[in-house]
C-alpha cells in the first residue's frame, strides 16, 4: 500500500507544526474568483434593470390565464377563490388550491351568500357582484341560469369581504367572524365552510399566541442549548467510549434477538403450516407470504450473515475503533482548549445567508427577463372572427389589447367565448441561459468558498494545538493566527477547491433540469442513463468534498498549493485507508446520535416546562393551547444549532486525524523524534516517547 501511494513522510528536524514562513498559494485562482464576483454582481444588476418580478407573481385563474395580462383580463388583475376553505388542505402547496379561481376587477367589498340572499326579485342588484368562470356570459345571465351555475360550480355560491395580497383576494377574518355571529341565515354547507375557515384562523392565532407567550422561555432555552452543546463537547471525552461500545453491543444484541425471533417463527410455521389461498388484498397477500416457513428462513439467513459480518468487523477492527474513539476524545480536548472556535461558525453562516438571499433574488429577476409572449388558443373551437382577419388560427402570436378590441363572436357580436389571446410565458433572449449559468456558478462557488475558508481557518487552529508539544505553551491567539494565515496566504487555494465542487454541483443541477424535461417521454432507457449520471455526479461531489477538506488541512499545516496538498493528503489517507473508514463511520454515528439526543431532550424538557404549574403562574394563569408546537419548533432549532457546533468538532477530529497519521510516519518516539500524540493514543498503539 505504501509503495502504491508514495513513501511515508520523512522526519524534518525543523518541523513543529504549521510553518510560519510561507508564501501565497494559487493566487491566479483568487484573482479569477474576484473577477467572477464582479461578473456575478453585474448579472444581478442586469437582471434587476431588465426584469420584473411582478410578471412571475401574476396570479393564474383555473383556465391557466394570467390576471392582468391575458386578453379580456387586462383590467382584471385580482384573483378570487370560489371556496377558499379548500385552500387549507395540506396538499395545496403541491397540487394547488382545489377550487375554481377567477380573475376580477377588484376584490369583493362585502360578504354575500348568493344561495340565500339572492332571489328573483333582487337578482339584478346581486348580478354585478357575482363571480363566475369565463365561459358564463354575464350580460345575458338570468336568475334560473345563475342558480344552475352555482350548483354546477360555474359561479361562486358566496363571496367574502377580501383584501388584495400580491394580486390574490384573501378574506378579512374579523369581518367574517362578525358576519357569522350576526347572521340569521340558516343554510347549507356554506355557513359550515365559513365556520371552518374561521376555526382555522383561530387555530393559527392560538399557535401564534402560544409562541408569543412562550417566546422568552424559547429564547432562554436556545441560550441554554448553546451551553449544552459546549458542555456536551467538553464531556464527550469521558462518555464517547461507553456510548460507542454500548451502541455496538446493543446493535449486536438486537440483531441476535432478530435471529432468535426469525427462528421461532420458522419453527412455528413449519409445525403449523397456514392455508394458502389466492387474494388480491395487499394485507392478505403479505400475511400469506409471512406465513411461509421459507420466508422466515431467508430472513434468518440474511440477518445472521449481517450479524456475523458485524461481529467479525468489530473483532478484527476493535483496535482501530479504539483509536477512533481516542481521536474523538482528542477533538474534545482541542475544542475545550480553544473555546472561541465554538462560536466561530456563526460568522460564515451569516455570510452564507446573505449569499442565499442574493442568489434567489437574482434568480427571480433573471426568470422575469423578456417580453410577455401571447398566442391564440381555442380559435378553431369557437365562432370567433377578427376584423380584417388579423387572427384566424391557433398558436398565432397576438396582442391581448388588439384581440379584445378586434375580435367578436360572429353570432352575438359579444366577446369571444372560447378563443383568447393567452399568455404563454416570457419570450426571453438567448443570453438568459448564460445569465442563469453565471448566477448558478456564482452562488455555489461563493457558498463553497465561504465554507472552505472557515474549514481552513479551523484546520490551521487545531493543527497548531496538535503540533504544540507542551499544550500549556499553546498561543493565546491561536484562532486569530489561523484566520490571519488563511486570509493572507491561502484564499486562492480555497477558491480553486470551491470552484471544482461548484462545477460538479452545477452539472448536477443541469442533470436534474434535463431529467424533469424528459420525464414526459417516460423512456426506461433514458431514465436509466439519467439515474446513472446523477448517481455518478453525486459520488464524485462527495469524493471531491472529502479531498478538498483534507487538502485544506494539509495546506493549513504545510502552506503548499491546492494540487500538492490534495495529492499529499490523498496519499497519506490511502496509506491508512482502514483507519480512515473506521474513524469516518464512528464519528458520523456519534455526532448524529449526539445531535438527536440533545434536540429531542431539549424538546421534551421544554414541553414539560411549559406544562408546569409554575409556568402558568408566571404567565398569570394563561396556559398554552398546544405545548408541543413550541417544543417541536425548539427541537428543530436545537438540531440546527447542534449541527453548527458539531461541524467545528468534526473539523477538529479530521484535522487531528491527519496530524496523527503524519505524526506516526514522521516520528518514532526517540529523543530526537518524539511523538506529539497524547499518552492515551500512544498507549493504544503500544508506543511511547523515550526519556532522556
Amino acid at each position: 500500500m505504501g509503495k502504491d501511494y508514495g513513501e511515508p513522510i520523512r522526519y524534518d528536524p525543523n518541523f513543529n507544526g504549521p510553518i510560519h514562513n510561507r508564501s501565497c498559494t494559487d493566487v491566479l485562482w483568487l484573482i479569477l474568483f474576484i473577477l467572477f464576483l464582479g461578473v456575478w454582481g453585474y448579472v444581478g444588476y442586469y437582471g434587476m434593470t431588465h426584469g420584473s418580478v411582478q410578471k412571475l407573481l401574476a396570479p393564474i385563474d383555473s383556465s391557466g390565464k394570467r390576471c392582468g395580462l391575458d386578453s379580456g383580463l387586462i383590467d382584471k388583475p385580482y384573483l378570487v377563490f370560489f371556496d377558499i376553505s379548500k385552500c387549507l388542505s395540506p396538499g395545496t402547496p403541491i397540487v394547488g388550491c382545489p377550487t375554481p379561481q377567477v380573475c376580477v376587477k377588484q376584490c369583493p367589498t362585502q360578504t354575500i351568500i348568493f344561495a340565500v340572499e339572492m332571489t328573483e326579485s333582487n337578482f339584478l342588484e346581486y348580478k354585478s357582484r357575482m363571480v363566475c368562470t369565463s365561459d358564463v356570459n354575464m350580460d345575458t345571465l338570468t336568475y334560473a341560469q345563475a342558480t344552475n351555475y352555482i350548483t354546477e360550480k360555474k359561479c361562486a355560491s358566496y363571496v367574502l369581504q377580501s383584501q388584495a395580497v400580491m394580486g390574490r383576494c384573501f378574506v378579512n377574518i374579523d369581518e367574517l367572524r362578525d358576519f357569522i355571529e350576526n347572521t340569521t341565515m340558516s343554510t347549507d354547507q356554506v355557513i359550515s365552510q365559513l365556520v371552518n375557515l374561521v376555526q382555522f384562523q383561530e387555530l393559527s392565532a392560538q399557535i401564534v399566541q402560544d409562541l408569543v407567550q412562550s417566546r422568552w422561555y424559547l429564547l432562554g432555552a436556545l441560550i441554554v442549548v448553546v451551553f449544552i452543546c459546549f458542555l456536551y463537547i467538553l464531556l464527550l471525552r469521558w462518555v464517547v467510549g461507553p456510548v460507542v461500545w454500548t451502541s455496538i453491543v446493543g446493535l449486536i444484541g438486537l440483531m441476535g434477538f432478530c435471529v432468535y425471533l426469525c427462528y421461532k417463527n420458522y419453527a412455528y410455521y413449519k409445525e403449523n403450516p397456514g392455508t394458502l389461498h389466492q387474494t388480491t388484498n395487499l394485507k392478505g397477500y403479505a400475511e400469506s407470504i409471512f406465513s411461509k416457513p421459507s420466508t422466515w428462513m431467508v430472513i434468518l439467513i440474511i440477518v445472521a450473515v449481517l450479524l456475523l459480518i458485524l461481529v467479525l468487523v468489530v473483532i478484527f477492527l476493535r483496535n482501530r475503533i479504539t483509536i477512533a474513539i481516542a481521536l474523538i476524545r482528542e477533538g474534545s480536548k482541542a475544542v475545550s482548549a480553544i473555546k472561541s472556535t465554538i462560536f466561530f461558525p456563526i460568522f460564515p453562516w451569516i455570510l452564507q445567508c446573505f449569499v442565499i438571499a442574493y442568489g434567489v433574488l437574482v434568480l427571480m429577476y433573471i426568470l422575469s427577463i423578456g417580453e410577455s409572449a401571447f398566442k391564440i388558443v381555442n380559435f378553431k373551437n369557437d365562432t370567433c372572427t377578427c376584423f380584417n382577419g388579423i387572427y384566424n388560427a391557433d398558436n398565432q402570436p397576438c396582442d391581448p389589447v388588439q384581440f379584445t378590441t378586434s375580435c367578436r363572436d360572429q353570432n352575438t357580436g359579444q366577446a369571444c367565448n372560447l378563443a383568447t389571446c393567452h399568455f404563454t410565458g416570457l419570450d426571453s433572449p438567448n443570453s438568459v441561459v448564460y445569465l442563469h449559468l453565471a448566477n448558478l456558478l456564482g452562488f455555489f462557488w461563493t457558498m463553497f468558498f465561504i465554507s472552505g475558508v472557515s474549514d481552513m481557518m479551523l484546520a490551521s487552529t487545531f493543527s497548531t494545538w496538535y503540533w504544540t508539544f507542551q499544550k500549556k505553551d499553546l498561543p493565546f491567539f491561536t484562532l486569530t493566527s489561523g484566520i490571519f494565515r488563511t486570509l493572507r496566504y491561502h484564499m486562492g487555494t480555497v477558491a480553486l477547491g470551491a470552484l471544482i465542487i461548484a462545477i460538479v454541483r452545477v452539472i448536477r443541477v443541469i442533470l436534474e433540469y434535463i431529467d424533469q424535461k424528459i420525464k414526459k417521454f417516460d423512456n426506461p432507457f433514458t431514465r436509466c442513463i439519467m439515474c446513472c449520471c446523477k448517481c455518478f455526479c453525486w459520488c464524485l461531489e462527495n469524493f471531491l468534498k472529502f479531498i478538498n477538506k483534507n487538502a485544506y488541512i494539509m495546506c493549513a499545516v504545510h502552506g503548499e498549493g491546492f494540487c500538492k496538498s490534495a495529492r499529499d493528503a490523498f496519499s497519506l489517507l490511502m496509506r491508512n485507508i482502514i483507519r480512515v473508514v473506521v474513524l469516518d463511520k464512528v464519528t458520523d454515528f456519534l455526532f448524529f446520535l449526539s445531535k438527536l439526543l440533545i434536540s429531542v431532550g431539549v424538546g421534551v424538557g421544554v414541553y414539560y416546562l411549559l406544562d408546569w404549574k409554575f409556568f402558568t403562574e408566571v404567565t398569570q394563569g394563561q396556559p398554552l393551547h398546544y405545548n408541543y408546537i413550541p417544543a417541536i419548533i425548539l427541537s428543530i432549532a436545537t438540531y440546527l444549532i447542534c449541527t453548527i457546533f458539531f461541524n467545528v468538532y468534526a473539523m477538529a477530529v479530521d484535522t487531528l486525524f491527519l496530524c496523527f497519521l503524519e505524526d506516526c510516519e514522521r516520528n518514532d518516539g526517540s529523543v530526537e523524534k518524539p511523538y506529539f500524540m497524547s499518552k492515551n493514543l500512544m498507549k493504544i498503539l503500544g508506543k511511547r516517547n523515550k526519556q532522556l
